[in-house]
């Protein structure tokens, strides 16, 4: 028998987290610059499609069949074989269907994030291919392991809703990206629309209720345990980055602000439902402060990440996945952890280790991955096209009419 509550719970955190992608585009494409608006929103669009299709023909069965204790389930799902109408979710208390749309829709998002450090610089043909391979070889198994029973869950590795699995696998991903595609021809890195992008911000935050206290597959207390931190490490990371940005360019500036509340949703990704309260306003602070100083190091480095999404996911997944190891208790819930401050130390140990590993597998296949591709099909797009942008380049349309911007 169903629980009514957490099945309409769960649909509506799965219909949060779908948006989420749209509003990943409009944060992206208004950080863009204007002749190439397009070229970035297509990249998440796309996934939405996509992804589905992968999702449904093999990557469901891949993440949550068979495979126990391993690094990569297994076909017995594949095209949803056996999923019922009457299925169930392992917890008793959903349809099966409900989750497998729910960590679709994580599925569909994690790519996506990659884009914006490489924006004006890539193919699509070449990025449909990367988006193919990367959720195949990385994304895959790193949700099998964790969140699948795998690997790292039977290791004691905790990660509630993808500090690991999404964004320092993405964030890493997308700093080897830049690495090989190098820097762009235009420097010119204004945003085209910062209205845009504040729209995309909103959407994010407001989707990423549903990524973090949804990721609970139920409703009870550490599903509002999760909501409320998310909001409160949100917040302070965002009034965190905002002084500190205001204090070395002697004002406060609005796309620093945004920047600082994704930063603080990131880093709070893999601790919400497993710290306690408490702990989300340090968890928040930290993020801004250290991923403020992450984008100013990248920036002093020269790489050109478009975005900053390895400062800004990379940096704060990395952080939150620490951090949890550090602030962990089973008594905010019984299924998690004791982290460092409760004499966890192995388990410390263990978050350590474990997205450190998982940055570095992500960093040297995106890598590799980049290499094979460009043997098929060019990678990069060539300097006439940059030029060009994008949007006219590839595309053939422009955001805008002639003459708006």
């Amino acid at each position: 028998m169903i629980d009514t509550g957490s099945t309409g719970f769960m649909l509506l955190a799965t219909s949060l987290v779908m948006l989420m992608t749209p509003g990943l585009a409009f944060f992206y494409g208004g950080l863009a610059t204007k002749r190439n608006i397009l070229g970035i929103m297509i990249q998440s669009f796309v996934s939405l499609g996509w992804t589905t299709v992968l999702w449904v023909t093999f990557g469901y069965s891949l993440c949550f069949s068979g495979g126990e204790g391993g690094i990569i389930g297994d076909f017995a799902k594949a095209f949803l074989n056996g999923v019922h109408i009457d299925s169930m979710y392992s917890n008793g208390k959903i349809p099966e269907s409900v989750f497998i749309a729910y960590q679709m829709m994580f599925a569909i998002i994690t790519p996506a994030l990659i884009t914006g450090a490489f924006a004006n610089r890539i193919n699509f043909k070449a990025y449909l291919i990367f988006l193919t391979v990367w959720q195949i070889f990385v994304y895959y198994p790193f949700v099998h392991m964790i969140w699948g029973g795998g690997l790292l869950a039977q290791w004691g590795v905790l990660d509630f809703a993808g500090g690991i699995v999404v964004h320092a696998t993405a964030g890493f991903a997308a700093l080897a990206s830049v690495f090989y595609v190098k820097a762009r021809v235009d420097k010119n890195s204004t945003p085209n629309s910062i209205p845009l992008v504040a729209i995309g911000s909103g959407l994010l935050w407001f989707g990423w209720y549903g990524f973090n206290a949804g990721s609970e597959v139920a409703v009870d207390f550490v599903t509002s345990t999760a909501f409320l931190n998310t909001d409160i490490a949100a917040s302070f990371a965002t009034v965190a980055w905002l002084v500190i940005e205001w204090m070395h360019e002697r004002k406060p500036k609005f796309v620093g602000l945004l920047t600082g509340s994704i930063a603080g949703l990131a880093t709070i990704t893999p601790c919400a439902g497993f710290v306690p309260i408490w702990a989300s306003p340090i968890i928040g602070t930290g993020a801004g402060i250290v991923c403020y100083y992450a984008v100013n190091f990248k920036n002093r480095m020269k790489w050109d990440d478009a975005l900053d999404v390895w400062g800004v996911h990379g940096v704060g997944g990395v952080l939150g996945t620490i951090l949890l190891g550090v602030f962990a208790s089973k008594a905010v819930n019984v299924a998690g952890a004791d982290g460092l401050i409760y004499g966890g130390t192995s388990f410390f140990v263990k978050q350590l280790v474990a997205v450190t590993a998982a940055s570095v597998y992500a960093f040297i296949f995106t890598y590799i991955m980049l290499i094979v591709i460009n043997m098929f099909t060019p990678v990069k797009v060539d300097e006439k096209s940059e030029r060009i942008g994008l949007d006219e380049a590839l595309h053939g349309e422009r955001a805008y009419d002639e003459g708006v911007l």
